[in-house]
């Protein structure tokens, strides 16, 4: 069956809401035969980054849901917030996204269901300095200037470093301005840091900043090593219909990723060489490090579900969302399960 990779552009997307095991052998094919299938055609949206589509791109270029007996188009936008109004229009009955999206949607009546994880992203919202700006702790936050886009979710990052490590956020300056602005206003010395997320941190670092800690990971002098400021996580979901109408097709779907999602883990560097080939405003190895800060794993972590309800927290506490779905009402790791107990 014929692959395909149909490209997005971000004017394309319908303008409505805006706005994140078992192992299997790569190199043998599933069993699942076309006559189990409740139907063989899929598009399947995603966006064109490594933390959101990484194992999208990568089972469709090595031919895992072909093994599958599934016909796949993978429709490729260009930036996560295009996703929300395809899911809330129908059009994306199955995509990947984030959580933050995910609860966006729910808190808004919009039908979608989280299906799987597939990567702990955290490692993605991060914190850098410029290099003139001297840190010799994390007290010497208070009195910067920080750049960030107002109610990010890299804020949770943040406030759980500054309650954990004493810092008194009251005493730092926030100037709303988006990543793009964010890395100039860094380089010419209007801001002394910047928070924002992938791949405006790995492009801040290779312009000289200092990168100071993300969801998952500090090098704050005093508090160097891993930590647990945010628990940010890329989903696949699919509509409740499509789900009900289609679970066989869905396993098919699931079992695929997973595979994709062992090769990222096993064989990096082909990983890397298909990613590379895919994303082409970024360097080879800006894809690498970004690769490097994300948690490859179809696993249902202990963390998910309270890092999710957090992330809904602070989207209501910013007036994103006007009440806080329950996190049971946006998921359903039922076929996931079945997969991983066979």
């Amino acid at each position: 069956m014929k692959k395909t990779i149909r490209w997005m552009s971000a004017g394309a997307a319908l303008s409505a809401i805006t706005l994140l095991s078992a192992c299997s052998d790569n190199e043998a094919p599933s069993t699942t035969g076309d006559s189990d299938l409740e139907t063989t055609d899929v598009t399947l949206y995603g966006v064109i980054d490594t933390q959101v589509s990484a194992q999208q791109v990568i089972a469709d270029e090595m031919g895992f849901f072909e093994d599958e007996g599934l016909n796949v188009t993978n429709t490729i936008v260009q930036s996560g917030p295009d996703i929300g109004p395809l899911i809330a229009s129908g059009d994306a009955e199955a995509s990947f996204e984030t959580t933050i999206t995910n609860i966006t949607l729910k808190a808004s009546n919009v039908d979608n269901v989280i299906v799987a994880p597939m990567a702990n992203i955290s490692g993605t919202q991060a914190v850098i300095a410029s290099p003139e700006f001297e840190i010799n702790s994390a007290e010497d936050i208070e009195g910067a200037t920080i750049g960030m886009v107002q109610g990010a979710g890299v804020t949770i990052a943040l406030q759980n470093m500054a309650d954990e490590l004493g810092v008194d956020m009251d005493q730092v300056e926030f100037i709303n301005m988006s990543p793009t602005d964010q890395i100039a206003a860094l380089d010419n010395g209007n801001i002394d840091i910047m928070a924002a997320w992938e791949p405006w941190i790995t492009t801040g670092v290779e312009q000289g900043a200092e990168f100071l800690f993300s969801g998952n990971y500090s090098e704050l002098p005093g508090a160097e090593g891993e930590v647990e400021w945010m628990q940010y996580y890329s989903t696949f979901q699919v509509s409740e219909e499509f789900l009900e109408e289609n679970p066989n097709t869905v396993k098919a779907l699931l079992r695929a990723l997973q595979r994709a999602t062992d090769y990222i883990n096993e064989d990096r560097e082909g990983a890397l060489d298909i990613m590379d080939a895919s994303i082409q405003n970024l360097p080879r190895e800006q894809i690498a490090e970004i690769m490097d800060r994300n948690v490859y794993s179809m696993e249902i972590k202990d963390d998910l579900k309270p890092g999710s309800d957090t992330i809904a927290d602070h989207l209501e506490r910013m007036g994103s969302i006007q009440s806080v779905p329950a996190f049971e009402d946006y998921t359903d790791f039922t076929l996931l399960e079945e997969l991983q107990a066979e």
